[in-house]
């Protein structure tokens, strides 16, 4: 027997054309840092988006072409991850982060033809003009110093001028399939190139019905998003295309990520829902306590990039009333892989060892766990593997570049085609992951294993400690012992010995770190995870205060 079903597909244009027509009234809010918020309902992005695909196929854009952005969260960048995938181009999110020689490489691997900016990024960008020969348009949305650009190869055009001269009436948008490409983002690259990760129509749109799920992060018409996890983080994590598919408004903040203007957002604007990484919380959490405000509209905290801090966590519910959810996820998984929400009908302190956990797959994502010999282990909660996860969803291969093939390097992909995605955990008979560590981050001392997540997360939870990372050094005795590299709160006065006594009534004697060193700051990547790699060179060269406890 056959289905009876009609095939249609599943687009990012069908997104575009619902929120902007039943969604048309919900809106999208840039936040200015000084003035009134600029405001721009769905139906007006809808419209916009028409004269932006006119205006982006006037200067040559076809389907399958790349056209990069390289800006802020903020409605501008909104359209365009509408726009650009619905007329069969492919959306590419520029890392402003990333070190300009890695962005220029970018961005020649990607080829992008096209590359919109904002005008306070002309200075990161216009250095590297000369060195893209593929660029042949640069779009500047908002004011820039345009000087900057003076000169350079491709034509310049200012974002509302371009699209302000394009045809008003509606854009003839094709009938794509389902499984071309949409967007493209690459990792941060810690390790060797960054690597392309194409994602298609398809994904996407199963991606945002995850999100806007009960069981995830459920947005709902009659409600505000905060995204301030960047927009050039794995497609703002899903959230701009899945609050467009339900009629939830956005708040963008802009450039204006620091802690004080976003407690000013939240009190001002009243979102429901946000979602960034842990340093983004414990920033927000430090400048709550100094000059407290009213956060109460927030029903769903997510965090992720990285594990959150249970201490983080506490204080956030016990002197803000917030609840943080931890998400788990990668790049190559869109990013959505896990959601901590703790089954129905306990209580807080029943609840509390499932919130945190990196919580439950959902059903599109399959997960196991592959023993160092090859074996696939039980979930059991007790046997512990690297994680592996297919679905949906989940990238099967690399960007080739322009002109190359997918690529599936052996340490990324297994051969039955599962992402190997690096982290080493536990999962539950119903299904709660813990991650222990990164594969690359787990510290072999004499034969065992020891988590560097956890020895974080208990001095993390000292009152004295802002943060803290613990990396792997050599040894002689046992071939590797931690390294523990602490931030203390300002006019802290405890000592390693302090720290230690704290850590030995909540670990193993044998886990104690003996090496530790005062750093200013943990230094992070450029989507805010501890950089490791860092300490470990500043380690071996010499450049950290190092005390030996004896």
């Amino acid at each position: 027997m056959q289905s009876t079903m009609q095939d249609v597909p599943l687009t990012v244009t069908r997104i575009l054309a619902h929120g902007s027509t039943v969604h048309a009234n919900a809106h999208v809010t840039t936040w200015t840092g000084e003035g009134a918020p600029r405001r721009r309902s769905f139906a007006e992005v809808g419209a916009r988006a028409t004269r932006l695909a006119h205006a982006l196929r006037a200067l040559g854009v076809r389907e399958g072409d790349p056209v990069g952005t390289l800006m802020w969260n903020n409605a501008d960048h909104v359209e365009a991850y509408l726009t650009v995938p619905s007329m069969g181009a492919v959306l590419h999110t520029l890392n402003l982060r990333l070190p300009p020689e890695q962005l220029a490489w970018i961005v020649r691997h990607a080829a992008d033809r096209v590359v919109i900016v904002n005008g306070s990024l002309l200075p990161l960008l216009a250095p590297l003009l000369p060195h893209l020969d593929c660029v042949e348009h640069v779009v500047v949305s908002g004011p820039g110093d345009l000087s900057a650009l003076e000169g350079c190869r491709p034509q310049v055009h200012a974002y509302d001028e371009l699209i302000a001269g394009s045809p008003a009436e509606s854009y003839d948008w094709p009938e794509l399939d389902e499984r071309q490409a949409a967007a493209l983002c690459y990792t941060s690259g810690t390790t060797g190139d960054p690597k392309g990760v194409v994602y298609s129509h398809r994904s996407i749109y199963l991606h945002a019905m995850e999100v806007n799920a009960a069981a995830s992060f459920g947005l709902k018409p009659g409600e505000t998003c905060l995204p301030v996890v960047p927009m050039f983080h794995v497609n703002a994590w899903g959230l701009p295309h899945a609050a467009f598919m339900a009629g939830t408004s956005l708040l963008m903040p802009d450039r204006f990520l620091q802690p004080a203007p976003l407690a000013e957002m939240i009190e001002s604007e009243r979102p429901t829902v946000t979602a960034g990484v842990p340093t983004i919380w414990q920033g927000l959490l430090a400048e709550l306590d100094a000059k407290p405000r009213d956060v109460s509209s927030l029903r769903t905290v997510v965090s992720g990039g990285s594990a959150c801090p249970p201490s983080l966590m506490k204080a956030f519910e016990e002197r803000h009333g917030l609840t943080l959810v931890q998400a788990w996820g990668m790049t190559e998984t869109s990013p959505l892989g896990t959601v901590a929400h703790p089954p129905p009908g306990l209580g807080a302190e029943e609840a509390w060892p499932y919130r945190i956990t990196q919580g439950r797959m959902p059903v599109s994502v399959e997960a196991r766990l592959i023993g160092p010999g090859g074996e696939t282990l039980p979930w059991d909660g007790r046997s512990a593997g690297e994680l592996e996860v297919r679905g949906p969803w989940i990238a099967g291969a690399y960007h080739g570049g322009a002109d190359g093939e997918p690529q599936r390097p052996e340490d990324k992909f297994s051969e039955d085609g599962w992402l190997r995605t690096g982290d080493v955990g536990t999962i539950t008979a119903d299904g709660f992951l813990t991650l222990t560590d990164r594969a690359k981050d787990v510290i072999k001392s004499g034969g065992e294993w020891i988590s560097s997540v956890e020895l974080e997360n208990h001095l993390m939870a000292h009152p004295q400690v802002a943060e803290a990372a613990v990396v792997a050094v050599p040894d002689e005795k046992w071939g590797e012992r931690p390294l523990a590299a602490v931030v203390l709160k300002d006019g802290s006065s405890v000592g390693y010995e302090g720290l230690r006594a704290f850590l030995s009534e909540r670990i193993a004697r044998w886990q104690l770190p003996e090496r530790w060193a005062l750093v200013p700051a943990v230094p992070k990547t450029s989507v805010g995870k501890f950089d490791k790699k860092v300490l470990r060179r500043q380690y071996a060269d010499g450049e950290l205060v190092v005390t030996t406890l004896g």
